[in-house]
């Protein structure tokens, strides 16, 4: 399929409309302006340009991320912390704003999902059940000290 060529202020635009749509990180950008026949330097001029304007902001993107990953898809610190390490965000970063999750509401999300999930075991050892439904919320990403914490409560 033959590609359209756009002119800078065409891509430039493009760029900015993709990150208006919703908050990206530097690495879905760089992607982006992959799809475009960009010479390195035009490459930095739009990247320094998004920076610039606040159109890309990794701070605000990773927060927004953090947010929607733990309170839409129920998503713990690890599997939160891991998906935002593939697209190269910072460690320090990262640790930085996990302030975006409220402990109280963390405790709260591992209980409602040990509670959904284990009461949906049927005909299984209580030993049985416990183990299933930590696996499972460790592949939520939760942490197995707080899963722990939680089942020392129930």
């Amino acid at each position: 399929m033959e590609k359209k060529s756009f002119t800078f202020d065409e891509i430039k635009l493009k760029l900015v409309n993709y990150c208006v749509y919703q908050d990206r990180c530097h690495a879905e950008v760089e992607q982006k302006m992959r799809e475009f026949l960009l010479i390195e330097e035009a490459k930095d001029e739009i990247i320094l340009y998004l920076l610039k304007e606040n159109y890309l902001n990794e701070e605000r993107f990773t927060r927004s991320y953090i947010r929607g990953k733990f309170y839409i898809k129920h998503w713990g610190r690890n599997k939160i912390k891991m998906h935002l390490k593939m697209k190269q965000i910072s460690e320090k970063l990262i640790s930085k704003c996990f302030d975006e999750i409220d402990e109280g509401d963390y405790e709260k999300m591992i209980r409602k999902i040990f509670e959904d999930y284990s009461s949906k075991q049927k005909g299984l050892q209580e030993y049985q059940k416990k183990s299933k439904t930590i696996k499972y919320l460790m592949s939520r990403g939760f942490e197995y000290e707080k899963i722990n914490d939680t089942f020392d409560e129930t």
